[in-house]
């Protein structure tokens, strides 16, 4: 049977859909998240975790035709409202090599041919800003024209999350297409200017961390711990990462003992030797570590772009982690997680590694919520 609009929401289809920061923004501004595609095996386990009635699909998009995704997803042609990704970028980013050899480039293409294949009514693809150089210019065009004859393509622009509510200055363009006969008004580069904050409503890293502990024991192997009381507070991010627990997603396991008994995960400690400590006692705020290269964060300040390092098939590096801003050891992926934007009560991957990997690889669900809500809201 073709799977129903879950409460007639309008379904959306995430494409590398990672740990599912694009996925939670879509829950929350009111699509069902019928479908994701993750060829990551360790970020596909999160993402069912948390998303337990979505259909999963672990494939590699490139060899996916839309006919094949709709079969097996169970949802039929025309009943796909949305879709939704974040192409690999790293061979887009300024942080690379910028190579326009790298294999994962054409995924950027692949994606628009499933937009053409599937004709979804709109579509949001996220990347690095590196992506609107220059020099891929020409795999921006030839993705654009497989589907500019039958969408409205917005101007691409670059959102920084900080100005949307994430305590991080990380920076990510969004490209949208939409049918304007199968939406109720046009889409406008202002509709989505006008969700920028003022500075003074900018969530700090000391805000963003408050309740969770400072002091993490290097025998806390499972990472869970409990939250202080204090850190009930009223306030949007305070909302974003403590509730707005959307139907049917996240662990119900998880969730109940997150809402009894204020119970987080991924709060794993980092080993460092005195030495290393040291160092990091004697950083100011916002000096990086002369060996490391980890920069110790600033409590009034906001957290730099989070990396994810490399995969296995670039030597399994893990990205260098900020330092606390109080005490001499790099974050964990708890606190990476509030720092991204994502809610205590959803659940990462067990390991360091993976959850951080995980978290770098995401796009804020407070960003992403934000950005598919004025989408919603321009669809009826």
């Amino acid at each position: 049977m073709p799977r129903r609009k879950r409460n007639d929401k309008p379904i959306v289809i995430d494409l590398f859909a990672g740990a599912g920061g694009l996925s939670l923004g879509a829950a929350r501004a009111g699509f069902n998240v019928a479908c994701a595609v993750e060829i990551d095996k360790h970020a596909l386990e999160t993402h069912k975790r948390n998303f337990p009635l979505t259909h999963h699909i672990d494939a590699d998009i490139s060899a996916l035709s839309g006919r094949s995704l709709l079969r097996q997803s169970g949802i039929r042609k025309g009943q796909v409202d949305g879709l939704i990704g974040g192409p690999p970028c790293q061979g887009f980013s300024v942080m690379g090599h910028q190579s326009l050899d790298d294999a994962r480039n054409s995924l950027f293409g692949t994606f628009f041919r499933l937009v053409n294949e599937i004709h979804p009514r709109f579509f949001i693809a996220e990347n690095v800003p590196g992506l609107l150089c220059s020099r891929f210019d020409e795999i921006r065009q030839q993705a654009f024209s497989i589907v500019q004859d039958k969408y409205i393509m917005m101007e691409p622009f670059i959102v920084t999350a900080n100005e949307y509510g994430a305590p991080t200055i990380r920076k990510r363009v969004f490209f949208i297409g939409y049918e304007k006969k199968r939406f109720k008004s046009s889409l406008t580069i202002d509709e989505f200017k006008k969700l920028i904050i003022s500075k003074e409503e900018q969530v700090r890293v000391k805000q963003a961390l408050s309740g969770l502990p400072e002091e993490i024991p290097d025998f806390n192997d499972t990472g869970i711990t409990e939250l202080d009381a204090s850190f009930r507070n009223k306030d949007f991010f305070t909302e974003s990462i403590s509730g707005k627990i959307p139907d049917g997603i996240g662990s119900v396991t998880d969730i109940a003992s997150y809402l009894t008994y204020g119970r987080v995960s991924g709060c794993i400690p980092t080993f460092h030797s005195p030495e290393v400590k040291n160092r990091y006692i004697g950083l100011g705020y916002g000096q990086v570590d002369s060996v490391s290269r980890a920069v110790k964060l600033h409590p009034d300040g906001f957290c730099p772009t989070l990396r994810a390092g490399t995969g296995p098939d670039k030597g399994s590096y893990q990205a260098v982690r900020p330092i606390h801003y109080s005490q001499p050891r790099v974050i964990t992926p708890r606190e990476a997680a509030r720092l991204q934007g994502f809610p205590d009560w959803f659940v990462f991957h067990r390991t360091k590694w993976h959850s951080f990997r995980q978290i770098g690889n995401s796009v804020s669900p407070i960003v992403a919520e934000k950005l598919l809500k004025v989408v919603y809201q321009k669809m009826f």
